[in-house]
């Protein structure tokens, strides 16, 4: 297997969250469902792990991390390992964060009668409280939070299974979808991009009763500098932003392309970009006021 086949297809789930909160269950469910797992990997570590899934000699295609405050003497290298993450094309990474309520972790830690690792000479609420204020951040980064407060390990072990194996079926999808601005906007649209700026076929007499769709039509709009410049810095943007809201869980964007009437502009540029991310996503395109025009309507 090559790097390129890896590309899109290697998950990495890192674990994390407040001790007591449950990573031992989730470890376990995602050895269930096959991934390959790691318990209490020292940030500082992962690069070199990085390295190890990126070998074209291994078939590792789905594995979960268990990174928590066990390694601590590493945790503050752990953002700067998440940030790397960031850039590894090949890699779909995503955040499981588990936590509970403060009574809930210290019951917990009564039960079995062991010492917070922030807190061993102390009381248990002391550490849960240093704690939590350490991983404040690294909540907001998560892309899943599960609080297990009132959750036996059966039912976190459930909602587990029931989440990753659904996001290893789903298709992310991104819809293109040109319109006229005179009709209206479309309210389903996640992303919105006027292009009414962009000099307008409709006043070339001949070009008027065509659409974007027509190879004449399409020539006109793009052979501009504006044009070439705005679908440079469009692209640009939307190759940084898919996969972050593919990550997120996203099954299907919305992005719309307007011009007045929706005919000329917004239909060709929104036919180029389907095209041009349909190498990396599951494109499709939708023309929504194409044949409004007087005549057709």
């Amino acid at each position: 297997m090559t790097t390129a086949d890896k590309t899109k297809n290697t998950q990495l789930v890192i674990i994390t969250g407040m001790s007591g909160a449950g990573k031992t269950v989730a470890v376990q469910s995602f050895e269930d469902l096959g991934f390959f797992c790691v318990d209490n990997l020292p940030p500082a570590l992962l690069p070199k792990f990085l390295e190890l899934m990126k070998d074209s000699t291994n078939n590792i295609q789905n594995v979960a991390l268990v990174m928590d405050l066990r390694g601590r003497e590493f945790f503050e290298s752990l953002f700067d390992a998440l940030d790397r993450l960031g850039k590894e094309d090949w890699l779909q990474e995503h955040i499981l964060f588990l936590d509970a309520e403060d009574q809930a972790l210290v019951s917990r830690y009564k039960e079995t009668r062991r010492s917070h690792p922030l807190a061993k000479d102390g009381l248990p609420l002391e550490g849960i409280r240093r704690e939590r204020k350490m991983l404040e951040e690294l909540k907001g980064r998560a892309q899943t939070l599960v609080n297990t407060t009132s959750l036996k390990p059966k039912e976190l072990r459930e909602i587990i299974l029931e989440r990753y194996r659904a996001q290893e079926q789903q298709v992310f999808s991104v819809q293109m979808v040109s319109f006229g601005f005179k009709y209206g906007v479309p309210i389903d649209a996640d992303l919105m991009f006027d292009v009414r700026f962009l000099p307008n076929p409709h006043y070339v007499d001949h070009m008027r009763p065509l659409t974007g769709l027509n190879s004449e039509v399409s020539s006109y709009v793009f052979k501009w500098s504006d044009t070439q410049k705005f679908l440079e810095k469009l692209k640009d943007l939307l190759q940084f932003m898919l996969p972050q809201y593919k990550r997120e869980g996203k099954s299907q964007l919305v992005v719309g392309i307007g011009c007045t009437g929706g005919q000329h502009r917004s239909v060709a540029i929104a036919e180029y970009l389907s095209e041009y991310f349909s190498s990396d996503f599951v494109t499709h395109v939708t023309h929504r006021d194409i044949d409004k025009r007087k005549g057709l309507s």
